[in-house]
């Protein structure tokens, strides 16, 4: 088997596909790389999410996206994406993490926990799901405190703290308290977030008849076992508590990205340098697609926006081979 190719893609997320198809169209070899299953990230959203884009702002490669709702649910989107796998018929390696790139002359050798590689060409679509911004407090590592959501059943009579207020936090307090749990809210700032708009009056009117405590300008101080410490404008209190569902955010891998040598601002957003117009990195041969661009600043790109990534890379790539 030949393991060297032209590009190697890190990631099997949406954007990662989109640059194997992209490599195919322009007949270059290639190789995707994914740690986990066929766009994981999308796999471990929560059982009932809808995307806020249409399908066809979702669609990759050219291949159509039906589906039966004006935006699709998590479901559609992974019955589409495998679809677009198969039919695509792309070259990937699922539960197979790249654990060191390395330049070695004119090629890149990456190693995974499986094999070994040698690319002319990189790139990193990694996205930002896999790591979840933290508290800092007291009794964060507790196992009832949870940075992912998935089925809200499993809350049914639980008291549940929500912390956030952007969509994972409406859609994690509306979905359980529907089930039948005991929802309170804490929110950092004086208002709610960036919300789904067919989602914030539904929670807007559940905050304002009380069916959901919310506390603005107030933030979690403390967990332990059975109960909850929040910071409000009036003070502290001190709540019985089953749950803390921490929506706070994600952040991409910036190990990952430091470690192969992409270099990233000093600053609070820590964005991976790449020249928005071809996408390569500082590192010649080495380039960044979809979310992961956009360092802290996770809301910037979403797939319907980073698609373009693939086009730009490819095209790159293969005027960079014309010039040799």
């Amino acid at each position: 088997m030949n393991n060297t190719f032209d590009i190697l893609i890190v990631g099997g997320g949406p954007i990662g596909l989109a640059c194997g198809l992209e490599a195919k169209k322009a007949g270059l070899t290639y190789l995707i790389v994914e740690k986990g299953t066929l766009v994981n990230s999308l796999f471990n959203y929560p059982l009932h999410m809808t995307f806020f884009s249409t399908s066809d702002r979702l669609e990759i490669g050219g291949y159509p996206f039906p589906s039966i709702h004006a935006k699709p649910n998590r479901n559609e989107a992974l019955e589409y994406y495998r679809r677009v796998a198969d039919v695509g018929a792309l070259n990937i390696k699922l539960f197979e993490e790249v654990t060191a790139l390395v330049p070695e002359g004119e090629l890149y050798l990456i190693h995974t926990n499986k094999a070994s590689y040698r690319a002319k060409h990189v790139i990193i679509a990694t996205g930002f799901y896999d790591i979840p911004n933290r508290l800092g407090i007291p009794g964060e590592e507790l196992e009832k405190v949870r940075h992912y959501y998935y089925d809200p059943h499993f809350y049914y009579k639980q008291k549940v703290v929500v912390i956030g207020a952007n969509n994972s936090s409406a859609d994690v307090a509306l979905e359980t308290w529907r089930k039948g749990a005991e929802v309170t809210m804490v929110v950092r700032d004086g208002e709610l977030g960036r919300i789904k708009y067919w989602t914030k009056p539904d929670l807007e009117n559940r905050i304002a008849e009380g069916c959901i405590k919310a506390y603005f300008n107030s933030r979690l101080t403390e967990v332990r076992e059975n109960e909850v410490d929040i910071q409000t404008p009036e003070g502290k209190i001190t709540l019985a508590n089953d749950y803390v569902m921490a929506m706070t955010g994600y952040q991409p891998n910036f190990a990952f990205l430091k470690k192969v040598g992409v270099k990233l601002s000093d600053d609070v957003y820590r964005h991976p340098f790449h020249n928005p117009e071809t996408m390569e990195t500082n590192l010649p041969g080495l380039y960044l697609a979809g979310v992961v661009c956009g360092g802290m600043e996770t809301h910037v790109w979403f797939i319907e926006n980073s698609r373009e990534h693939a086009v730009k890379i490819v095209k790159h790539i293969v005027g960079a081979q014309a010039k040799t």
